[in-house]
């Protein structure tokens, strides 16, 4: 049998885009499961209080419909069973405005609907602390040990000795994922056996904490999810919706499908909270960095905290001898916060990167070469050498494939027509990870036709996961790619990591190989030869005639890996034109430059990459959620006025993967991208728009009312 080429590093097609692109890709609600009910939440009118009452005989007397479920009828569930947010309909009180407070369920989605609108429910209302810029000065130290206060040096007498510095407050506002898909879910029961066919980003995730909170034991829920139409964080920790579907289907005996609407994303599962930055940075006049202070404010919810770590990137990305990181949070009514891409990295990014340019205009200096200046040899939060770093590749390459020497240091002197022209650099990091994660390898053989099915509880949120898996087994098999079939997305399957935190690919593909390595090994000792030049497990299988075998590895990090931090490392390059009448920018160019380890497809890297660009350039100029203070509600409720970049927001989107050798973090070196994408491009349009026109925004996003 000829050996098949290596396929791992090449840009293959997606071996699932036909499915897709022909609408037989099966997404959570897409199940066809016979005699299904449709079930609708109905969501509280208030931030902050109680309801006195619910009235739902209007809306049982609907045709069609088969049961409203309240927190007066609703079963006893274990709200300490992992679901994020609360709104299980366990109890009367209300903590924020949108909480489900119920659902009703009827044979068609439109009878569900319009009896919701008919419940009617009288609350008693108490004083909501809503207004996040009102009571920021009120902010207390976090709960979670994780985000103490991180003190080096003296970062309080730098400052104040310091030659040059910048201390400014950096502002960024509340976001929402908003996936393509929006979350749903099919709930069957057999017995007290229940699936949902859900989009999880991490399957065993959900399959423990639905199990929880449904009090069954894990093996009573079967969670399946073999595609996923985006998530962000998202559909990472899963929310109310998962399990109130479950409910629905018990209650009414019957398949429950449950899916949010648009309307019902934007306060049922989660959001990047908005965050005050105070950001301190000193230098000597010849660019050398002396003090970093980065102290962040933001909210959580009333009753549950989290916090994105928005000091992450200032713990490592600079060598600075005195640093300060802390954070202070806000309870306030608001849905609890949530992972969202790029979590604190995206968000911190921009304010250090801002600053950094600020500091360099101030020192008269390049923005490259101030950061080459002050690139730490060792990681500065712990000491641990670098299990590869890349940014001054990144630096360097980008200014030459960008064109950076075009670049004019005084702002507001490149004019085009009506536009003012500038350009900008930010750089920005993610930690490299891989979890634990099993797979199996079965392969069967007819003759010289041998064929292998790879088995996991991984997930693909539309990033290739099957491509890049079939690609690592078809070198690991020695098999053409076309005998490969990916099973994934099922928690009947070998437990495994989630696609979240830039962990997946690494985390996935290494358990494949390993699993890849070991039938290979196997299959050597069951032929009882010995080879001169090592054959390939297809090969194995022809030549002992073996009709099928399987494997099974459960995957690890090597042991040394935690000596070493290991992150993937970017520079972004953007060229933006600001209309000198109307204020409005046009990011005409963005470049990203990024050091990840091995790249095991171009092509799927590249859209991974490009998405994170859009995303940060979203994040800059138009992703907003705004609240109304008087209620605690979203004035922001649909894309009509939450504002996502389209098509001809963008303009030309240019990627370089730098050739990375990484031998520490992983047997394959790879090293995550899904969130590094995003890291720093806010920072990277901010800086061109000061290089363009001279007025620098720290409060995102840069609205044309900022600018004229």
């Amino acid at each position: 049998m000829q050996q098949a080429k290596k396929l791992t590093g090449m840009p293959v097609d997606r071996i699932d885009g036909i499915l897709k692109v022909t609408g037989k890709a099966s997404y959570a609600t897409d199940y066809p499961v016979k005699n299904i009910a449709y079930a609708v939440l109905f969501k509280s009118t208030i931030a902050a209080g109680s309801i006195t009452s619910i009235d739902t005989s209007e809306a049982e007397k609907v045709p069609g419909v088969l049961s409203v479920i309240t927190h007066l009828n609703a079963p006893k569930l274990n709200v300490k069973g992992g679901l994020r947010g609360g709104a299980l309909l366990q109890g009367p009180e209300i903590e924020f405005h949108g909480q489900h407070i119920g659902m009703v369920v009827a044979e068609t989605f439109e009878q569900a609907r319009y009896a919701a609108r008919l419940v009617k429910v009288s609350y008693r209302q108490t004083d909501a602390k809503v207004d996040f810029a009102k009571l920021a000065d009120r902010a207390v130290p976090p709960k979670d040990r994780g985000m103490a206060d991180v003190k080096r040096g003296d970062t309080a007498a730098a400052l104040r000795n310091a030659e040059v510095k910048v201390e400014e407050i950096y502002q960024t506002p509340i976001e929402h994922h908003h996936p393509l898909e929006p979350h749903s879910t099919i709930a069957v029961w057999e017995g007290d056996h229940v699936t949902l066919y859900n989009g999880s980003q991490i399957v065993n995730g959900a399959q423990t904490a639905a199990a929880a909170t449904l009090n069954l034991k894990p093996g009573n829920v079967r969670i399946v999810s073999p595609y996923i139409g985006g998530g962000f964080g998202s559909k990472g920790g899963q929310w109310a919706n998962l399990v109130l579907t479950a409910v629905a289907a018990k209650v009414v005996s019957r398949p429950v499908k449950l899916a949010l609407s648009r309307q019902q994303m934007f306060n049922s599962v989660g959001l990047r909270q908005r965050n005050i930055q105070k950001l301190g940075i000193a230098a000597t006049k010849d660019g050398k960095l002396t003090a970093l202070a980065h102290e962040t404010t933001t909210h959580v919810a009333i009753n549950s905290e989290f916090l994105e770590p928005c000091g992450d990137c200032s713990k490592v990305m600079y060598d600075v001898p005195n640093s300060l990181i802390t954070y202070r949070v806000v309870p306030l009514n608001i849905i609890l916060p949530t992972y969202t891409r790029g979590p604190g990295k995206s968000t911190g990014s921009f304010a250090l990167e801002s600053a950094m340019d600020e500091l360099a205009f101030k020192l008269n200096m390049d923005p490259i070469e101030l950061r080459l200046k002050n690139q730490p040899a060792v990681d500065p939060s712990d000491g641990k050498p670098w299990s590869s770093r890349s940014t001054i590749q990144c630096l360097k390459e980008g200014a030459r494939a960008f064109g950076w020497e075009k670049r004019n240091p005084v702002p507001g002197k490149t004019i085009q027509g009506d536009y003012l022209v500038g350009y900008g650099v930010a750089c920005g990091s993610y930690p490299a990870r891989q979890r634990e994660s099993s797979a199996i390898v079965r392969l069967t053989a007819k003759g010289p036709d041998v064929r292998a099915t790879i088995e996991l509880a991984a997930s693909d949120l539309g990033t290739g996961t099957h491509t890049i898996l079939a690609q690592t087994a078809a070198d690991g098999l020695g098999l053409p790619i076309d005998k490969i079939h990916i099973r994934i997305g099922d928690s009947d399957l070998p437990p495994a990591a989630g696609s979240v935190g830039s962990v997946g690919a690494a985390s996935f593909a290494n358990a494949v190989n390993d699993a890849c390595r070991k039938i290979t090994d196997e299959l050597v000792v069951k032929s009882g030869k010995q080879f001169f030049v090592a054959p390939t497990a297809a090969q194995l299988m022809i030549s002992e005639r073996i009709n099928s075998y399987e494997a099974r590895v459960d995957a690890k990090p090597p042991v040394s890996a935690n000596q070493y931090s290991s992150h993937s490392f970017n520079a972004n390059f953007a060229e933006v034109w600001v209309n000198r009448s109307t204020g409005m920018v046009k990011v005409a160019r963005f470049l990203a430059v990024t050091g990840a380890g091995k790249i095991l497809n171009p092509k799927t890297a590249r859209s991974q990459i490009i998405g994170g660009n859009v995303w940060g350039i979203g994040m800059a100029l138009t992703e907003e959620s705004v609240i109304d203070t008087r209620w605690g509600n979203f004035i922001t409720r649909s894309f009509a006025d939450y504002h996502v970049p389209a098509n001809l927001d963008i303009g030309s989107m240019e990627t370089i993967f730098i050739n990375e050798e990484e031998k520490f973090s992983n047997t394959l070196g790879v090293k995550g991208i899904g969130e590094v994408g995003i890291v720093g491009v806010a920072a990277a349009v901010v800086n061109a728009i000061f290089n363009a026109t001279g007025k620098r925004v720290r409060d995102l996003p840069v609205t044309p009312d900022k600018l004229l």
